[in-house]
């Protein structure tokens, strides 16, 4: 369970002088993944890549939208980003307009996924193979509706179904549809044994009740609201976030388009139906609502292979009318995946796990809370990288939930703001860490530049782990690495006649090592590292006088 970090330990915080601290870099632990965080401000037209001191490094700013609402880095450096258009649908999360952009900020494709029956919205799923996964509401009338076994007191006007689709960019503005999938193909209703889609809904929680989530009296257009899209290519499944049911649901992509309409065929043999739903079991009749989970959650992701927890799934539980009060937490469940990559549920039971595998809340829960965006994802060192949505707050956490990296976004709806600015909305809908090792990194220019608000404090932060940026720090004279490349030990001279501290990490920025010695002569070990960059930290006990070296384990 997550920490108190309404107090924190400050290890190389940026110093405050004069001017009261609002925005920017806060925090920047040496156990924070070391990398370039990506983000597309909601009221923006640029998208931002900063360092772990909160220097920008990079932006793309050829854009003449803001973000509808999600913004990618590919790993051949290119930018996928999304974009809000005017169309008929005019829900949360609108977008339409999808863009490529090179490095150099050329725009190199764009496409608009509208039409005045359909249009993109929230989210896109780049895929390896470089086509795009993408969420779009379809509407749909009140004669299908009615038709379909809706309840007519409910009936007000139209509704936006969902559909995925697989597109392939093509030239600079085409697109060929490689694949599809429709809710609306996927229904049962137990209201009126006249019309399609009657039966049993809990005997058949692999469909969508089209009953569930609507009443009398309230606009009913955006009934399911997806509002994001993560693709597994090693299960070849798609998971899709509901923020109005409080539900994230699976389904097959292995499937062709015509299968995917139907209820057999793909690996999962059950065609285009829901492999696997969970966070609120009474939407097929098999719970209450004291078996709720999720409130309003955004950004379901796979833990990636080879990750702290991976082939999980972690959300952003936004919690907003949580039981005992709103607040917003990241979980992680474990999936009932069997052998052949298909989901078990009994008979009469929801699908489990009953309990989260992990969970990281704030103490008090309260500390932590945005109504509505939002995200979360693992990074290789086994952190989370959280993205506190309306508040702008980035935050990072060690497993054990302590805080180790924390900034706050400082954009405002006039563009960069001044540091000792209060912004309370400051509206991100996602924030993503790369590590320095992303292969989009590889001979780019990554010089640091200025941090992105206005007036910044001075700052002595330090980048762990960079094998490449060395900040000018106050220096530790007296110490030597006597041998660089390394094979079997470091040697290290002190001639302080004091006690160091002496930390190394690997390109990550994870800590490798670390241990304290007042010798003359000291020597590590470096049997166990594998080849490749590392950087050496040695500092005076205060913590305010450094030496840092670049060393390369050979």
């Amino acid at each position: 369970m997550a920490k108190i970090y309404s107090i924190f330990i400050f290890i190389f915080l940026v110093q405050i002088s004069f001017a009261q601290q609002t925005v920017g870099l806060f925090l920047n632990d040496s156990t924070s993944l070391n990398g370039y965080t990506l983000f597309g401000p909601g009221v923006s037209k640029i998208t931002y890549l900063i360092d772990n001191c909160g220097n920008e490094v990079h932006r793309w700013d050829q854009s003449t939208t803001n973000p509808g609402a999600s913004v990618y880095l590919l790993e051949n450096g290119n930018l996928l980003r999304t974009g809000r258009i005017n169309s008929n649908f005019n829900g949360g999360g609108t977008g339409g307009r999808l863009e490529i952009f090179n490095w150099e900020g050329d725009l190199i494709w764009q496409y608009d996924y509208s039409s005045n029956t359909y249009h993109h919205h929230h989210d896109v799923a780049p895929m390896p193979n470089g086509n795009i996964l993408l969420i779009a509401w379809e509407s749909r009338t009140e004669t299908e509706l009615e038709a379909a076994g809706r309840n007519p007191i409910t009936i007000s006007n139209s509704v936006w179904s969902e559909r995925v689709v697989e597109i392939k960019p093509i030239g600079t503005n085409e697109i060929e549809v490689v694949w599809e999938w429709h809710l609306w193909d996927h229904l049962v209703q137990d209201f009126d044994s006249t019309k399609m889609n009657y039966g049993v809904v809990a005997e058949h929680p692999e469909l969508m009740d089209i009953n569930f989530g609507v009443n009398a009296t309230g606009n009913n257009s955006d009934w399911i609201h997806l509002n994001s899209i993560n693709y597994n290519s090693n299960l070849d499944q798609i998971v899709l976030s509901s923020r109005h049911l409080s539900e994230i649901y699976v389904i097959d992509h292995s499937t062709t388009s015509l299968e995917a309409a139907g209820h057999t065929g793909g690996n999962s043999g059950k065609g285009g139906d829901l492999l696997f739903r969970y966070g609120n079991p009474q939407s097929y009749d098999r719970g209450t609502s004291d078996d709720r989970v999720f409130y309003g959650q955004h950004d379901a992701t796979w833990v990636p292979v080879g990750y702290p927890d991976e082939g999980k799934i972690m959300v952003f539980n936004n919690g907003q009318g949580r039981p005992g009060g709103s607040y917003s937490s990241v979980d992680v469940i474990d999936p009932p995946l069997d052998v052949n990559n298909t989901y078990t549920i009994s008979n009469t039971e929801p699908f489990s796990p009953e309990d989260l595998f992990w969970t990281y809340e704030a103490d008090p829960p309260s500390d932590m809370y945005s109504s509505n965006i939002s995200g979360a994802h693992r990074l290789p060192n086994g952190n989370t990288l959280i993205c506190v949505g309306r508040e702008g707050n980035f935050y990072e956490v060690n497993y054990e939930g302590d805080l180790v990296w924390h900034y706050k976004m400082p954009i405002g709806n006039n563009g960069p703001v001044s540091q000792g600015t209060v912004l309370t909305n400051a509206n991100a809908f996602r924030a993503t860490r790369y590590g320095a090792d992303y292969p989009a990194f590889v001979g780019k220019n990554l010089t640091p530049g200025d941090p992105i608000e206005v007036n910044p404090l001075p700052s002595d932060c330090v980048l762990y782990g960079d094998p490449v940026a060395v900040k000018n720090y106050a220096n530790l004279e007296g110490v030597q690495a006597l041998n660089n490349p390394i094979h079997d030990f470091i040697y290290i001279k002190n001639q302080t006649k004091n006690e160091v501290s002496i930390e190394v990490f690997d390109i990550m920025g994870r800590l490798v090592t670390s241990l304290f010695s007042q010798n003359e002569h000291i020597e590590i070990s470096a049997n166990n590292w594998n080849n490749g960059f590392y950087t050496i930290r040695i500092s005076n006990v205060e913590k305010n006088r450094f030496f840092v070296q670049k060393i390369i384990k050979q």
